[in-house]
């Protein structure tokens, strides 16, 4: 009984860990992956918008999401409207607070707040410093538009799925490559699976901690 209750706690503690480490958030659509009929439901999409939203992306990050749809004439409200449904995740320890700011709620407080506990490392400490200024629910909601980059060395499967359109197939192409030395690397390594496009827009989620 004593042997099971120390593996049940075991298992217990690993299945804590990976909630902590997912870390991309979740909980929004991205508009680099989603499907014509998913995107066809956000706010102020008109077919010609999903159409050309389609042919142009990846986008690099959320402002050039942003100067897409000025460009497609949607105004202000109508793209809070949209960002509450949808984004391109911001890299919460380097993204500019112009970026920070285009997520629904985020002021310039808020903003400088992310940069201030830069570097930040995992979920659990954001949880408890960006919780010192907002309730629960809306640490949660922020969440949703961050992520901090993983480490291609160290992150699971779970991890590397919590990436937009990644599944096992692709989070194992990450780990067969393992140790990762660079960029170049990434890029030829990965490239012998997707464009060059998608290699650019996963490499955006990764960092190769030393």
């Amino acid at each position: 009984m004593k042997l099971l209750h120390v593996a049940l706690s075991a298992c217990a503690l690993f299945a804590s860990a990976s909630s902590v480490s997912s870390q991309v958030g979740q909980g929004l659509l991205d508009p680099n992956v989603a499907t014509k009929e998913e995107l066809a439901q956000l706010p102020g999409m008109t077919e010609p918008i999903v159409t050309a939203l389609m042919e142009q992306r990846p986008f690099a990050n959320a402002p050039a999401l942003d100067a897409f749809l000025v460009a497609q004439e949607l105004g202000e409200d109508a793209r809070q409207a949209l960002y509450a449904k949808a984004f391109v995740h911001a890299n919460v320890n380097t993204a500019d607070a112009a970026t920070l700011m285009l997520i629904p709620g985020v002021g310039k407080r808020m903003a400088h707040e992310f940069d201030e506990y830069r570097p930040w490392k995992n979920w659990k400490q954001f949880e408890k410093e960006i919780g010192k200024y907002v309730d629960e629910p809306e640490v949660a909601r922020l969440k949703q538009y961050l992520f901090i980059p993983l480490d291609l060395n160290a992150a699971t499967d779970a991890d590397f799925m919590t990436i937009p359109g990644v599944g096992k197939r692709m989070a194992h192409e990450f780990e067969e490559y393992r140790p990762w030395k660079s960029k170049a690397q990434f890029e030829k390594e990965i490239g012998k699976y997707v464009d060059e496009p998608e290699v650019a827009r996963l490499w955006r989620y990764m960092v190769i901690d030393a």
